[in-house]
């Protein structure tokens, strides 16, 4: 079976390059998806655009990138669909992954159905499934946002509140696919952890890096390492550079920017908690890397499933002062974050390891198919 992950945007394959500069959940999770599927059998392909270099293609753990013409990065979007239909014909997938609301997804899908590809959309934002309010970027055109999902062949969501959200009549041929983790071999115990708050994130609004501000501010016995860069994406004109202005200021804050990847798990696996003060997610990845690593998460709003509060993963604060009550707590009790972090990593292997994820995703295509070696 052949599978293609393609949107117009390279973020993937920076994750596969191991990219210092990598960021985006939905990057991250096709990379980790498009590898555990390649393992599992699936001819795998990544389509990317304006690398020269990878016009004939490269291939980083069983899973081929290939770039579209060099000659299509500076025309519009909808001229470099033109290119895209070259590229169906040419490589032929059977199941095309898209993930993240667009207006493009609409006529994508038309073309794909020209050649006969079958199409995949994943929800990664919980305002996906809710097409008038989904696109960041031309808004109006929203209708052809619900025009893709609606001839789409398969619709994945994140969790059961996405599921229950989405439009009624799309809910038949929709599945509810997780996120992937890989769990690390080990923990660091807490007694052993350095007493600090990581927070990791772009600077934008959505994630509410200004209540880490205040939080910061009202709690100067509590260390805070924060790592992002500043982003006005979903945001105001300079938005993020205020943030870090302000980061900047505050004694009981190491700001260490944009960092690695590999870096942010680092300080997560290394600190005592992950604060997440974002006021809209889909199922945050953040969270699965500080569950497999044993740390707890204390959560201003975002809960999918109620997860957190089900199996008592850490904290849902609700408001600045209770976030640093619950903050306070568990930073002086190693014993009951040792206890989290146990429950944590279960829950992550038992609902978010590569193997489940690849199995749901496969019976999601077709329950009577069996694929490959998995």
């Amino acid at each position: 079976m052949k599978i293609l992950f393609f949107n117009f945007y390279n973020g993937v394959y920076a994750y596969a390059a191991d990219d210092s500069l990598a960021v985006g959940g939905a990057e991250q999770q096709q990379w980790l998806l498009g590898r555990a599927l390649a393992a599992a059998g699936w001819s795998v392909t990544v389509g990317l655009q304006g690398i020269p270099e990878l016009e004939n293609g490269t291939t980083i753990k069983d899973v081929q990138f290939v770039s579209l013409p060099s000659s299509q990065t500076f025309l519009a979007p909808y001229q470099r669909l033109l290119y895209l239909y070259r590229f169906f014909q040419s490589h032929r997938p059977d199941w095309w992954y898209w993930r993240c609301a667009s207006h493009l997804w609409g006529p994508a899908v038309t073309i794909a159905k020209l050649v006969g590809v079958r199409t995949i959309f994943a929800a990664a934002f919980d305002t996906d499934v809710h097409p008038r309010d989904a696109l960041v970027e031309r808004s109006r055109l929203w209708p052809l946002y619900a025009w893709g999902l609606s001839n789409s062949d398969r619709i994945f969501v994140q969790h059961s509140g996405q599921f229950s959200e989405l439009p009624s009549k799309l809910r038949h041929k929709a599945a509810i696919v997780p996120n992937m983790i890989n769990t690390p071999p080990t923990m660091k115990p807490h007694r052993e952890r350095e007493k600090y708050v990581a927070w990791v994130g772009m600077l934008r609004q959505p994630k509410r890096p200004d209540l880490l501000l205040e939080i910061a501010q009202k709690a100067p016995d509590l260390n805070f390492v924060v790592c992002g860069g500043a982003s006005d994406h979903r945001s105001p004109n300079c938005f993020g550079a205020e943030i870090v202005d302000g980061l900047n200021k505050l004694p009981n804050v190491d700001y260490r920017g944009q960092v690695a990847p590999d870096n942010a798990r680092e300080i997560i696996a290394n600190a005592s908690v992950l604060l997440c003060t974002s006021e809209g997610e889909g199922f945050p990845n953040i969270f699965l890397e500080a569950w497999s690593s044993g740390t707890p998460v204390v959560s201003m709003k975002i809960d999918p499933d109620q997860v957190i509060e089900r199996l008592d993963l850490g904290t849902v604060s609700g408001d600045v002062g209770k976030a640093i009550k619950d903050l306070d707590l568990l930073m002086e009790s190693p014993q009951r974050r040792e206890q989290i972090s146990l429950r944590a990593r279960r829950y992550v292997v038992e609902h978010h390891s590569e193997q489940v994820v690849t199995n749901l995703f496969q019976y999601a295509i077709d329950p009577r198919e069996q694929f490959g070696p998995s």
